[in-house]
């Protein structure tokens, strides 16, 4: 579809509708560009617009029917924590299986939700009427905290308890901390929306549960995106209750703002050991946790809490150094691949492409996906990514635009030859790359690859999972800086106006052609390009960061290189 067919008008007995959009269009500042430009963000990431008659609509065909004419770069309605709740109450019996009627209109009237929307800058989401943070004592303690930032919004305990006819389990929320009294209906609304989302994510197999005498607990994570990009990261463990005889497992789920897998697996291991004491046990761990700020990285919160015939006691949890990987375990990662195959599946991300990834264990999928798209940094992958998918919301895999997805191997059936590249991070395998549209071997520059592989030989050498992460992460790091960390001077400023990225002379000026051959391919990917937004609109001169410091570093390594040649 050209821009022409977008442009248009309407006649009056038609209605503007649009499927699987999961980038957002921005328009830039350069002109010479633009119209190039607004294809390839809008057209081309298939956020597609069509016109269907009032008379004979049909939303089974796959879309939203917004009432309403949709101007370019206007986000979609709906969110996904809306959604997911108005999907587990009307889906009609006998309807749940493979090919049922409605599948893709049941997951195209939520996948806009699913778009992971890029956060504008400075703005964090602010968990809703945090209670009142103790105040610092001294300038000296201040650093060692982010302003308004805590720990957690929620903890619920999701139980399965029988149907009305007693014929299967369902998931229900049977505790949570804090109860809100005290809200404005609508605040109400959206709670009880949050919650039901947060039972379908938290027992996402979409099985027939049944009592259980042994089940290995597994701790999990999982992303809620809102209508307006931002995100909440829900934090779950699954665990047998305490108690004698058969039972169905259960479920503690924390969801926060904030992105630290580790930290929060250290709270879950307290919140269990309560537990198995008391259910009451967990209010006032939970209560100081609440009540005190979120450390800043490379500090420690020490929370104190009492527990019978044990006194009281002191927990410490501290941030990583490394505040970007701090969600990360590349530990696991290489547990599932080897570096060759890692390699292969960081060259299918960095081109944006649509990758599946299957395993039997839940903990796997999150941590691996988590994994995958840390590698990308300094970019921040922009399209869908879904770390672990319900059954119910299966037909995500259908989406036209990138995504990283996380899929059960029991559903691998309903997934096949769905995506770009499908890997399989089970330990029984016959082959790791299930499914694959190929030539993910040749999109890195070769020597680059060698590079890189050399590099990360380097972890053997860690003795903590800090030190392998940091070793892993600046792997990739490096090779960003090798291919396209010459951008700055190439983002021109002429009286005080936002800055212009020149991107013919950007990679015109690289000498090899293989690497050059890669960028031209790299910066047309939405990660790039917002990347490269967000430079623009920044004041010329030095930049902040680890990245900046890393190009700096090379920079100067190479000018000490050609001065000993000399």
């Amino acid at each position: 579809m050209d821009k022409s067919q977008v442009d248009q008008p309407l006649s009056p007995n038609s209605r503007r509708s649009f499927s699987f959009s999961s980038l957002r269009i921005k328009k830039r500042h350069n002109s010479n560009d633009e119209g190039v430009s607004m294809r390839r963000r809008g057209l081309r990431s298939f956020s597609s617009y069509r016109e269907t008659s009032i008379q004979d609509r049909d939303l089974s065909q796959g879309f939203i029917d917004t009432g309403d004419q949709i101007k370019t770069g206007e986000q979609p309605r709906g969110n996904l924590i809306s959604e997911v709740a108005e999907k587990k109450s009307s889906i009609p019996p006998g309807e749940d299986e493979v090919g049922r009627p409605g599948a893709l209109k049941r997951f195209s009237a939520m996948w806009s939700s699913f778009r992971r929307g890029r956060k504008e800058k400075g703005k964090d989401p602010e968990p809703p009427e945090p209670l009142d943070p103790i105040e610092p004592q001294n300038v000296s303690r201040q650093h060692r905290y982010v302003s308004g930032q805590y720990f957690f919004e929620y903890l619920v305990v999701v139980s399965l308890k029988k149907t009305r006819d007693g014929s299967s389990y369902e998931p229900q929320i049977t505790y949570q901390f804090p109860k809100r009294d005290t809200m404005a209906r609508h605040q109400i609304e959206e709670e009880e929306k949050l919650l039901k989302a947060i039972t379908l994510f938290s027992f996402p197999e979409g099985i027939n549960w049944a009592p259980l005498t042994e089940y290995h607990s597994e701790t999990f994570s999982f992303v809620l995106t809102g209508i307006d990009g931002s995100r909440k990261n829900g934090y779950c463990r699954r665990l047998l209750p305490g108690g004698k005889g058969a039972r169905p497992p259960e479920a503690y789920c924390i969801i926060s703002s904030l992105a630290c897998f580790g930290l929060f697996s250290k709270i879950f291991d307290e919140v269990e050991k309560r537990r198995q004491i008391s259910m009451a046990m967990i209010y006032p761990f939970m209560q100081k946790l609440r009540e005190a700020q979120f450390p800043a990285p490379g500090h420690t919160v020490e929370i104190k809490s009492f527990i019978p015939e044990s006194g009281t006691e002191i927990i410490s949890l501290t941030r990583p150094l490394d505040s970007w990987l701090e969600h990360v375990n590349f530990a696991i990662l290489f547990d599932c691949l080897t570096d060759e195959e890692v390699l292969l599946v960081f060259a299918a991300a960095v081109l944006e492409r649509r990758i599946i990834f299957v395993a039997d264990e839940l903990g796997t999928l999150s941590q691996v996906i988590h994994a995958v798209a840390a590698l990308l940094y300094p970019f921040t992958w922009q399209h869908t990514f879904i770390p672990i998918i319900p059954e119910i919301l299966i037909d995500v895999v259908m989406a036209p635009t990138p995504y990283l997805l996380g899929v059960q191997k029991r559903l691998l059936h309903l997934v096949c030859d769905q995506s770009d590249l499908m890997v399989d991070l089970s330990e029984k395998k016959d082959k790791t790359f299930i499914f694959s549209m190929g030539g993910e071997s040749s999109i890195l520059p070769p020597k680059l690859q060698t590079e890189i592989l050399e590099s990360l030989s380097k972890r053997q050498n860690a003795s903590t999972v800090e030190e392998l992460n940091r070793v892993v992460s600046e792997s990739f790091l490096y090779f960003f800086v090798r291919t396209v960390g010459h951008y700055a001077p190439y983002v021109k400023y002429s009286h005080g106006a936002q800055g212009v990225f020149e991107k013919r002379s950007f990679y015109k000026a690289i000498n090899s052609k293989t690497t050059r051959h890669f960028v031209k391919k790299f910066i047309q990917t939405q990660m790039f390009d917002l990347f490269i937004q967000e430079v623009e609109k920044q004041q010329p001169g030095p930049q902040q960061g680890i990245f900046y410091r890393k190009i700096i570093e090379y920079q100067e390594k190479k000018k000490r290189e050609k001065k000993n040649k000399h």
